[in-house]
């Protein structure tokens, strides 16, 4: 399912996702779980709520997850 999303984290994604990188992410999701490419005029709210909902989703999952023998965005490495 949605192969043209791509690993928005890091190693695979060398530099930090971009807000637009997890928006597109989160459109392309919308659009195959949905089954619409755009939707009609009727449902275009749930519609971009459902992407933008989605976006923030994936916006926290990256700030938290915690890959293992990378620096985590924002902390310095331990001094010891």
């Amino acid at each position: 399912m949605c192969r043209s999303i791509k690993t928005l984290r890091p190693p695979v994604l060398p530099e930090e996702a971009t807000e637009e990188d997890m928006r597109a992410a989160a459109l392309q999701y919308v659009r195959k779980v949905s089954g619409f490419r755009a939707p009609a005029a009727h449902n275009r709210e749930v519609f971009d709520r459902a992407v933008a909902e989605i976006t923030e989703a994936t916006r926290r999952l990256l700030e938290d997850l915690e890959v293992r023998g990378a620096t985590r965005r924002g902390s310095a490495p331990d001094a010891a």
